[in-house]
């Protein structure tokens, strides 16, 4: 549980952060922060992604002790990506070969990935070991660093360049401030192998190849509304993305650093067959919290709109966040639900199968649909690629007899999420405002909680009033 909710909080302040940004930076530079940010996540998840699914897979705290040469194939394997991507980017910065950002944003997009990829590497080996206070040490001290130094950056300097500086510093501060209790004293470089490192990379790599193929979407989208319609049109196209995305993965995230790794250990200490169960109903939970949590955003849309985006963002916001819902579901049921189906059985090639079914409909899309003033065709071309890419993957997943969600629980579900959205349609005519929010929220929350726990989709019931008791008698004892 304190992993989940330090999860939780880690993706609100980036939420937060994001739109403080925007609000300080303004469209036209915010697209050219975005631009770059995500950039800067498709090469992170290109180069050092496969060591940190390495480690969430792979590392344990039994491997710790016993298996020190895994640890320092990772760190060296991370060393020498570092030191041959430096290269490369210099060489290919001093080459005189245009972008669409400029070289210094390109420069400061590497770091980024490089300091992203060493926390995101360091926290998946605490998270593998289960040291949950350490897990939320490092995502406390980050998020603290990046709300003072990317929000100041973009207040003082209203600079694209000075936020992404603000990043990078936040990013290293807090693996600097917890150098001593990440490392593994029995593990030396000298014991890195490439027997190792090969083994997870077979693992590793088509996952790796898959979500890069899903990265270069909105990446390559946003390329070409920079070309088409300018940064300022970025700008509020990547707002309406990032926001949505975070939004969604602040359900999806912090649920799967909690189910994968239970469905890890089933499987090391029960066997594939009751690992097949756990990934049922791991996917029956996150279908019954991500549905609601996609349908939630758009009912309560005018009033988010109103109290937290900012004002230059405001009109475009609402018009493209409806049209990437889908797609932004869709991806979220891929990550989260389908993907662990071929992750615990070490077999993703099919993952960049999907993946590049959504590349090919992107861009189709993108031609057949027409196009209007602003970035609406792209949101939507965005969305099929993903609707193309869910679909493709379920029908690869048939092929293993996998343990799918009952259709009791599922038909409960959709039917809690109709039932709320009957409830809180009429609410989106009200005022937008905190007291129209916070009113959506309560009877958005209750109402669908109720269904849900009636039902009891996935034993949520159960498990929460085995929870409620456990609090109970521990409040006894004290």
């Amino acid at each position: 549980m304190t992993v989940f909710l330090a999860f939780f909080c880690n993706i609100l302040f980036n939420f937060a952060i994001g739109l403080l940004v925007a609000k300080f930076l303004g469209p036209e530079e915010y697209g050219r922060f975005a631009l770059a940010h995500a950039t800067a996540i498709a090469v992170q998840t290109g180069f050092f992604d496969w060591i940190r699914l390495g480690a969430t897979r792979f590392y344990s705290e039994r491997i710790r002790r016993e298996e020190p040469a895994l640890r320092a194939t990772l760190d060296f394997g991370f060393a020498i990506i570092t030191v041959g991507l430096t290269i490369g980017a210099s060489l290919l910065l001093f080459s005189g070969v245009s972008f669409t950002l400029s070289n210094g944003l390109i420069a400061l997009a590497l770091g980024v990935a490089v300091a992203n990829g060493l926390f995101d590497y360091y926290t998946a080996l605490v998270r593998a070991r289960f040291h949950d206070r350490l897990f939320t040490r490092l995502v406390l001290v980050k998020n603290l660093f990046a709300f003072a130094l990317m929000g100041g950056g973009a207040f003082w300097f209203g600079s694209a360049k000075m936020t992404l500086i603000g990043g990078i510093v936040s990013l290293g501060g807090s693996v600097i401030t917890a150098r001593a209790a990440l490392r593994d004293p029995s593990s030396q470089p000298r014991l890195a192998r490439f027997s190792i490192a090969e083994a997870m990379m077979r693992y590793s790599l088509p996952i790796v190849g898959a979500n890069l193929l899903y990265l270069a979407i909105p990446l390559a989208n946003r390329s070409i509304v920079a070309v088409l319609y300018g940064f300022s049109e970025t700008g509020q196209f990547s707002l309406a993305y990032d926001f949505g995305a975070k939004a969604i993965a602040a359900i999806g995230s912090a649920l799967d650093i909690v189910l994968f790794q239970i469905a890890v250990a089933t499987h090391e200490l029960q066997g594939p067959t009751q690992a097949k169960r756990q990934i049922g109903r791991n996917m029956t939970i996150v279908v019954a919290m991500v549905l609601p949590a996609c349908t939630g955003i758009w009912l309560t849309l005018p009033s988010v709109e109103q109290l937290i985006v900012p004002v230059d963002f405001r009109g475009h916001f609402g018009l493209l966040l409806p049209l990437m819902m889908t797609g932004l579901f869709c991806m979220a049921i891929i990550q989260y639900a389908i993907n662990p189906i071929f992750q615990i059985e070490k077999r993703t090639a099919p993952l960049v199968a999907a993946a590049l079914v959504a590349c090919v409909v992107d861009p189709l899309l993108i031609l057949v649909l027409p196009r209007d003033a602003g970035a609406s065709s792209l949101a939507i071309a965005q969305a099929g690629a993903m609707v193309a890419a869910l679909v493709t993957l379920v029908a690869f997943a048939s092929l293993s007899s996998p343990q799918w969600p009952s259709r009791r629980d599922l038909a409960a579900t959709v039917l809690a999420n109709a039932v709320m959205s009957a409830m809180l349609l009429p609410m989106r005519d009200k005022e937008p405002g905190l007291a129209t929010l916070v009113e959506q929220i309560i009877v958005g929350v209750g109402v669908y909680a109720f269904v849900v726990m009636s039902a009891d989709v996935a034993g949520l019931r159960s498990i929460t009033v085995a929870r409620l008791r456990l609090t109970a008698a521990r409040m006894k004892t004290l």
